[in-house]
């Protein structure tokens, strides 16, 4: 099971700040979690920067148990 870490408005839209899939690329971990947490989710993660293990990720990168995905919202200050 991969790790998916979720920040900020992921964190908000999923309601959880991490969840485990089953998944061998990025790109099934991000369709599972659009499929658990919804289309509010699903809107965030449209505008977010995705990384694989602390480095950015396309969706096709394999994973395994070990590795780490993260959801990172842009982030505004003021």
């Amino acid at each position: 099971m991969v790790t998916l870490r979720l920040f900020a408005q992921a964190r908000e839209s999923a309601g959880e700040k991490m969840a485990r899939f089953d998944a061998t690329t990025v790109g099934e971990v991000l369709d599972a979690a659009v499929g658990r947490f919804g289309p509010e989710f699903e809107a965030v993660l449209r505008g977010s920067r995705v990384w694989l293990n602390g480095v950015p990720a396309e969706r096709d990168a394999l994973v395994d148990d070990r590795d780490e995905v993260a959801v990172l919202p842009p982030v505004s200050g003021g």
